[in-house]
């Protein structure tokens, strides 16, 4: 008899088997209509998932085209870059792994990448860092002149009202100013980092972009 600790474990073992039984059908599926669409339809569809942003079903069904192409076939070596380069960005990886054999398109996105380094990331302490000593000063770091307004107006009113407050002796308003201002200060310490982190990888899928157009292969997965 399964017992209620035991449920969860199992519960979670069965999801696991049905998603890795889904995806084996899914390329299954993928192999049969690759192999009556033929290889340059089928690179498209691969392609086709990665833009819409079904990277890893990407990566999947590239792998079992690899497998059933011939090495001799170009198709196999624009499979494999394209494989290769999408598995990359979704590890946001910058360095080109080590080939077996040589390959004619990734050799091209690693020289371009090896004469445009990506440039070095933004560190988003400083952006905390400003944002918690002044309201909107993060953002100002950043460059983000407009969310450094915003930040600047919801909180220096606020903090105001509560400096007010408090010099008047009003108690539970000033308690009350003085939250809020908490609540929305951090609220813009919180925005400052997280616009860093997105700067970071926006940096990043632009610099990818180029890598992936540097190789020659067809398509746009993005």
């Amino acid at each position: 008899m399964i017992n209620s600790t035991q449920s969860p474990r199992i519960h979670h073992m069965l999801s696991a088997c049905t998603t890795g039984l889904f995806c084996l059908l899914t390329s299954f599926l993928f192999c049969i209509s690759a192999s009556h669409a033929g290889p340059t339809e089928a690179y498209r569809m691969a392609i086709n998932l990665a833009a819409q942003g079904d990277e890893q079903e990407a990566i999947t069904s590239l792998s079992a085209l690899i497998e059933v192409m011939p090495q001799s076939s170009n198709w196999h070596e624009r499979m494999f870059a394209a494989q290769q380069l999408i598995r990359m960005k979704t590890l946001q990886q910058t360095d080109f792994p080590a080939q077996r054999s040589p390959n004619p398109y990734i050799s091209l996105a690693a020289a371009y990448a090896s004469s445009h380094p990506l440039f070095r990331e933004i560190n988003t302490w400083p952006a905390a860092i400003l944002a918690t000593l002044l309201p909107g000063a993060g953002h100002a770091w950043l460059g983000r002149w407009y969310d450094a307004r915003t930040a600047a107006l919801m909180v220096w009113p606020l903090l105001l009202l509560t400096l007010w407050a408090f010099k008047r002796g009003m108690g539970p308003v000033t308690l009350f100013f003085a939250l809020v201002t908490l609540w929305l200060w951090s609220g813009t310490v919180f925005s400052a980092i997280s616009l860093a982190e997105r700067g970071n990888l926006e940096t990043y899928l632009i610099w990818w972009q180029h890598v992936w157009q540097s190789s020659g292969l067809p398509g746009r997965p993005w």
